[in-house]
């Protein structure tokens, strides 16, 4: 699917067709044929309006979407204490056994980005979304965790017209608010497959042989096939590091009521679902 959408020219299409393929859009349409079903045949009609505002209802429920995320999406565990242990006496070794050169390192972590705000007016300048700024936050932790450098991957993505770069955004927060310059930066790609094939040509130039993916949960199984894909013979080796895993606490009757929250939960499993199906 993504080769016919690149052969067809229409990449920026892109997020106008994942909204026409996801929910609420569907189903409203159901409604509408339904409705026009009633007068030659009542009975039809009717089971797809009632069918189809179930699916608004459960589309919207934050248990609908606990419900189908393990059975869509394959998720990657969180790295564990042992395992941080581990990459840190990795990088000890490694400073211990030759000269550390600042341009090169065997290791990346390599945070992918999740949306940036062109101009955010309370600082006046431009913002990254709460997604990416939660992603940051943990690549830079799990960086003074480790010792190892870290990246930033992401441009202007196909829904955006103009602005700053996702990652020159990064670079800035990352240094003057966390006090921890980023190592790479990737300021050309628009989309997951780009993020995966202009990173690994930057991170393998830089003698990297190992990555740990930085993105959220949700995320992380298209994340991994695509640049596993663009890893495919170059020696290089890819480790998810997935994070925003936390689990909502709510009341088992609130959490199949309808919420944004759980509007915003179904989509975004949905389109992971839909966007690894299609190689998008």
């Amino acid at each position: 699917m993504h080769s016919l959408i690149s052969l067809l020219g229409i990449e920026s299409w892109k997020p106008v067709l994942t909204a026409l393929l996801l929910p609420p859009i569907p189903l409203l349409l159901a409604v509408l044929i339904g409705a026009r079903l009633m007068l030659p045949r009542r009975g039809w009609g009717w089971l797809i309006v009632l069918l189809s505002v179930a699916g608004l209802w459960l589309t919207a429920c934050t248990g609908f979407a606990r419900l189908i995320e393990p059975l869509l999406l394959t998720p990657s565990p969180a790295l564990q204490a042992d395992r941080i242990a581990e990459l840190r006496a990795e990088r000890r070794t490694a400073t211990g056994q030759t000269k550390v050169d600042s341009n090169r390192s065997e290791v990346a972590i390599l945070v992918l980005g999740g949306g940036v705000e062109p101009y955010a007016p309370e600082y006046g300048m431009s913002n990254l979304s709460s997604y990416s700024l939660e992603s940051l936050r943990y690549g830079l932790w799990l960086g003074r965790e480790t010792d190892w450098p870290v990246g930033f991957s992401g441009g202007i993505g196909w829904a955006n017209r103009a602005g700053a770069a996702e990652a020159d955004v990064a670079a800035r927060i990352a240094s003057q608010e966390y006090g921890r310059p980023l190592r790479w930066v990737e300021a050309e790609s628009r989309d997951t497959r780009e993020n995966a094939a202009r990173s690994l040509s930057m991170l393998k130039a830089a003698g990297v042989r190992h990555v740990l993916l930085v993105t959220r949960g949700w995320h992380m199984q298209r994340a991994l096939a695509l640049f596993n894909e663009a890893a495919a013979n170059s020696g290089m080796r890819i480790e998810a590091a997935p994070m925003g895993l936390a689990t909502r606490l709510e009341t088992p009757l609130l959490s199949w009521l309808p919420t944004s929250a759980g509007f915003e939960r179904v989509r975004l499993v949905l389109r992971e679902w839909l966007g690894w199906k299609l190689g998008a």
